[in-house]
């Protein structure tokens, strides 16, 4: 898990109103990052349930996201923060998440786009912008986007609130946006003096490419959309 992934489900839980029980997939704390990647905090008051294909650190429900063992409309909030890359039947997980949702519910998700081949047991996907905006349009209302370089963004990130929606959604889902890029901006401030220079420095003598990837690692852009989309691949036709 990285900062800002972090950052993002914080001001998630924050600016909107994430029902419980809250379902984690994807909560195994691989070494080194123990502690770290505990996201239980952000939901004080509310079951929170980590779930994993394995058990370990963070994990106190086994559970397979492409064939999840709980009944419909059970979970409140759904956490997937860096889990699809791992999951080979990613339609199947997308379809789950949606069936396990009660309405009203909230999918938070975020997954890299430019990003090393990680294997937590296996890397698979990644999903531009554009996919991930139109898998998560069955949700009456949505915010979906990407940080870094437009061009090859490193990473992919979205909340989806399953019909009905709130009449707040939209003004909520702005104040996300707007809570996230000002993070953004203050993680950039705070970056060290030596860092900083690194960063500069590599402005001169590094490939375009990877001087937009540094330039624009901490730039971030956004969409929202309101209305029912397309329906879970599972339920079409």
């Amino acid at each position: 898990m990285r900062d800002h992934n972090k950052a993002f489900c914080r001001l998630a839980a924050e600016t909107i109103d994430c029902p419980g029980p809250v379902f984690e997939f994807g909560s195994y704390q691989v070494e080194g990052q123990e502690g770290y990647a505990n996201l239980r905090a952000f939901f004080p008051g509310k079951d929170y349930v980590g779930c994993d294909m394995r058990p370990g650190p963070g994990v106190d429900r086994v559970e397979d996201v492409t064939a999840i063992s709980l009944p419909d409309g059970s979970a409140g909030t759904v956490l997937c923060i860096e889990t699809f890359e791992h999951v080979f039947k990613v339609h199947r997980a997308f379809d789950e998440v949606w069936r396990i949702l009660k309405p009203g519910g909230v999918f938070v998700i975020t997954t890299p786009l430019n990003f090393r081949i990680h294997g937590y047991p296996d890397d698979y996907w990644r999903m531009t912008p554009s996919c991930l905006r139109r898998m998560m349009a069955p949700y009456a209302a949505r915010v979906s986007g990407y940080q870094g370089h437009a061009s090859f963004p490193h990473s992919v990130m979205a909340v989806g609130i399953k019909p009905p929606a709130p009449a707040d959604a939209a003004g909520r889902l702005d104040r996300l946006v707007s809570a996230y890029r000002s993070w953004l901006r203050e993680a950039e401030s705070a970056l060290p003096f030596r860092v900083k220079v690194r960063r500069a420095v590599s402005q001169v003598y590094r490939s375009r490419g990877e001087r937009n990837q540094v330039s624009g690692y901490y730039k971030a852009d956004f969409a929202i959309d309101l209305g029912e989309g397309e329906r879970p691949l599972a339920q079409a036709g």
